[in-house]
C-alpha cells in the first residue's frame, strides 16, 4: 500500500520505536499523529513532523477515539503502528517468597495488550468505512510484541504474557478485517537501543548487544521503523509476526 497521503497513527510516538516509526512515515509521505501521554514530547515531534499530537492513554476508549477522529481529520487513516507500552519487572514471588502484587501484573497486561486491542477496534471502525485504494486496500495495522513472547526471561512473566497476547490475536483480527481490506501484522523486536535501555551504562549494553549472534550490537529503531514501511508497502504480508532480533534466543536471565 502506498504511504504517500495517507493518514497514520502512532501509538508510543513521543520515544523510542514509535519516534522512529513516525518520523519514517512521515519522510514517506504521511500524515502522521502521534499518541503518547501529556507529559510527553509528542506536541513538539507533532510540530516537527507537520503532524498531529493526540494525547490519550491507550487503553481509555473514549481517548482513543478521539484520538483516531483527530488522525482522520487530518488524512483519510490507513496506517496504524501500535508502538505503546511499558517493561518493568514483575516475578510471581518477591524476594521473600512471597506473592507478587498481582496490580502491576494487571498493569502491564493491560497497557500492553488491552491497549493494543483497544487501538485496533477503534481505529479499524474507522479505517473500515474508508474509501479502498486501487486493490481494495483500506489500511495496514502493525502491532509490536517481542521476543519475550517466546524465550521469556526470569522476571518477565507479565511482560512475556502481554506480548504473547499480542502475537496470539494477530492471526484472528488479521482473519477478521480482510473483509474490510485491512491487514494486520505483529513485529516482534530483540534487544534494541530505546530508552529503556539508554539508562543502562554502556558497558552493560555493550554486553547485551554481544550476546546477539549477528549483528552483534543492539537493534536499532530505524531498523524497526523500516520493517513497518516494508509490511506497508508489501501487501502480500498478513497475519504474521516477524521476530527482529539477529537470531537471538533469550536465556532465562
Amino acid at each position: 500500500m502506498q504511504i504517500q497521503g495517507s493518514g497514520a497513527l502512532v501509538t508510543g510516538g513521543a520515544s523510542g520505536l514509535g519516534l522512529a516509526t513516525a518520523r519514517r512515515l512521515a519522510a514517506a509521505g504521511a500524515t502522521v499523529t502521534i499518541i503518547d501521554l501529556p507529559s510527553s514530547k509528542g506536541a513538539e515531534i507533532a510540530e516537527e513532523l507537520g503532524g498531529v499530537f493526540a494525547p490519550a492513554d491507550v487503553t481509555n476508549p473514549s481517548e482513543v477515539a478521539a484520538a483516531v477522529a483527530a488522525a482522520q481529520a487530518a488524512a483519510p487513516l490507513r496506517i496504524v503502528v501500535n508502538c505503546a507500552g511499558i517493561a518493568p519487572p514483575a516475578k510471581v514471588l518477591d524476594r521473600d517468597g512471597n506473592p507478587a502484587d498481582l496490580a502491576g501484573f494487571e498493569r502491564i497486561v493491560r497497557i500492553n495488550l488491552v491497549g493494543t486491542f483497544n487501538v485496533i477496534s477503534q481505529a479499524s471502525a474507522v479505517i473500515s468505512k474508508n474509501e479502498p485504494l486501487d486493490g481494495g486496500d483500506r489500511g495496514v495495522i502493525v502491532n509490536t510484541a517481542s521476543v519475550a513472547a517466546f524465550d521469556g526471561q526470569i522476571g518477565q512473566p507479565a511482560y512475556s504474557a502481554s506480548k504473547g497476547g499480542v502475537h496470539a490475536m494477530t492471526l484472528p483480527i488479521a482473519r477478521e478485517l480482510a473483509r474490510y481490506g485491512i491487514r494486520v501484522c505483529t513485529i516482534a523486536p530483540g534487544i534494541m537501543e530505546t530508552p529503556m535501555l539508554a539508562g543502562l551504562p554502556q558497558a552493560a549494553q555493550d554486553s547485551l548487544g554481544e550476546q546477539v549472534p549477528y549483528p552483534a550490537r543492539l537493534g536499532r529503531p530505524d531498523e524497526y521503523a523500516s520493517l513497518v514501511q516494508q509490511i506497508v508497502e508489501n501487501g502480500y504480508l498478513n497475519g504474521e509476526t516477524i521476530r527482529l532480533d539477529g537470531a537471538i534466543r533469550m536465556a532465562p536471565k
